[in-house]
């Protein structure tokens, strides 16, 4: 009987998370990681009214999460902006909504991410609180056999490894993974799929300090406080000016400022990596890839920059395809464990 493996990627800015394997394509969903909290569960909206959220128990709270969580009436917006975030009700409130969607009562291996820095601290605690029956919210429960953590960017390389059919060779070079998130700019440097500790990291400085340097700029050009981050950030996705007082915004002069951010980011990490000559697969993932690319090419001139479609997602799918092998590793305990496999 074939295990059941899936993955979530609870980041600050998105919960990514596996709907389901069809053959070689590995199918994800998101929604923001934003946990609208309530003393009871949401009530049967009707059919007009009714939102794509869940509504999740944690401790004495209820969390309302989903992709049209934006439509919850309260206007304020708490981010996991910190280092205990995984221990937060929000997290788990955030997961337990990822496995609501899921469709499945039962998962014999759930792949969690952590960001870098966090990795070594966090993980124990994580895989054995994540393991067990998690209430979903009407009566309902997911059940996880077991759990594995993963540093967040590792999961990017098994996926970057298997879209570029290197499953064969990646475990005998050395690699830089960089993930710029929303709170974190994660960076990784491997040896085959060994994680090198001394030269990987994370830091604070991310899309949100991005998108909160940009906010009071305009706030300070308009004479009015101004927090609309995600039409912000969608202005620099897409390049289309945003509406403000109902007319277009040229932010065009505030780019050198966001890319600021990138430089001081990309410059801290390039003091951590020993021997960029002996690098020879370099990947820019993450949602803020777009933003950083230019940055990370200046660093290292003299190399290719390695990208992968839908970079947010490049995390997640890496972690099921890791849970898959290792999956097929416990069903067959005598086989050899495969480069796609985390050690």
């Amino acid at each position: 009987m074939e295990l059941i493996v899936r993955a979530v990627d609870v980041g600050s800015g998105n919960t990514k998370f596996v709907t389901g394997v069809v053959g070689n394509e590995i199918r994800c969903a998101s929604f923001p990681s934003v946990a609208y909290p309530s003393s009871g569960e949401t009530p049967h909206w009707p059919a007009s009214e009714r939102r794509k959220t869940v509504c999740i128990p944690v401790g004495p709270l209820f969390y309302e999460v989903g992709p049209d969580v934006g439509l919850a009436a309260d206007t304020f917006r708490a981010k996991q902006l910190h280092d205990e975030y995984t221990e937060s009700p929000e997290y788990m409130a955030l997961l337990r909504g990822a496995l609501s969607m899921m469709k499945v009562s039962h998962i014999d291996l759930l792949i969690v991410g952590l960001p870098v820095a966090l990795f070594s601290l966090k993980k124990s605690a994580l895989e054995k609180t994540m393991a067990g029956e998690h209430q979903i919210g009407g009566g309902k429960t997911v059940t996880v056999a077991k759990a594995m953590a993963v540093a967040q960017p590792q999961g990017a390389l098994v996926h970057y490894a298997a879209e570029h059919k290197k499953m064969a060779t990646i475990g005998t070079e050395q690699s830089l993974v960089i993930d710029p998130g929303s709170r974190t700019f994660d960076w990784l440097v491997t040896r085959g799929m060994r994680l090198v500790q001394k030269q990987s990291h994370s830091i604070n400085r991310g899309m949100s300090d991005v998108l909160r340097l940009l906010a009071a700029e305009i706030s300070k050009d308009i004479g009015s406080p101004y927090r609309d981050y995600d039409a912000i950030d969608l202005a620099l996705r897409s390049g289309k000016s945003p509406v403000i007082f109902q007319k277009p915004y040229d932010m065009g002069r505030h780019l050198p400022l966001a890319e600021s951010v990138a430089q001081q980011a990309v410059s801290t990490m390039r003091q951590w990596i020993e021997t960029p000559e002996s690098l020879q697969n370099i990947i820019l993932v993450g949602g803020g890839a777009f933003l950083f690319k230019k940055a990370v090419k200046a660093a290292f001139p003299k190399h290719r920059i390695h990208e992968v479609k839908e970079p947010m997602f490049a995390n997640v799918r890496g972690f099921q395809l890791a849970g898959q092998n290792y999956a097929a590793s416990a069903i067959a305990p005598g086989r050899d464990r495969g480069a796609g496999e985390i050690a």
